[in-house]
């Protein structure tokens, strides 16, 4: 038999994790309505520079879905970015507070348009790896598993 000790300072944090689980539970049921394509991700070089995380999300479902924010424990942030390009050729990024995914449609992140910037690595991105991503949705969330392809890689193989 293994026996388990915590300290009362874990055994707290613990407790008022789970009670905020169960508390948050009804709001994010999940929606079979989102669906997540290919997503992917590339390998960082150490931790000092954001990662990126490219996807296609589809709503099959009758009504709008807004997607207001992206969660990971690979990052202290992740947040939607958009690249744009002005006429003279320079390129910029902006935050996008709210993405909406049209009912019956899709929107693509992709390389030079839309992304998920990892702000603040907590580990490097290593090649072959994978790390969860919760994408959290006016209608709940969808959690998503995003492989880690090359440095130079501009997408996933077909």
């Amino acid at each position: 038999m293994v026996e388990v000790r915590f300290t009362l300072r874990q055994t707290l944090r613990v407790s008022l994790l789970l009670l905020a689980a169960l508390a948050f539970a009804p709001a994010y049921a999940g929606s079979d309505e989102v669906i997540v394509d290919e997503a992917w991700s590339r390998a960082s070089i150490g931790t000092s520079r954001p990662g990126v995380v490219y996807m296609t999300i589809r709503n099959e479902g009758n009504e709008s879905r807004k997607l207001s924010a992206v969660t990971t424990d690979l990052a202290a942030r992740a947040e939607i970015h958009q690249t744009s390009t002005n006429e003279r050729g320079v390129s910029s990024m902006s935050r996008v507070e709210e993405l909406e995914v049209p009912a019956g449609s899709s929107v693509a992140l992709e390389p030079g348009g839309l992304h998920v910037m990892l702000m603040g690595l907590q580990r490097s991105m290593k090649r072959g790896e994978s790390f969860s991503l919760t994408l959290v949705l006016d209608e709940g969330v969808v959690e998503v598993e995003v492989p880690i392809l090359g440095f130079t890689s501009r997408g996933p193989e077909r």
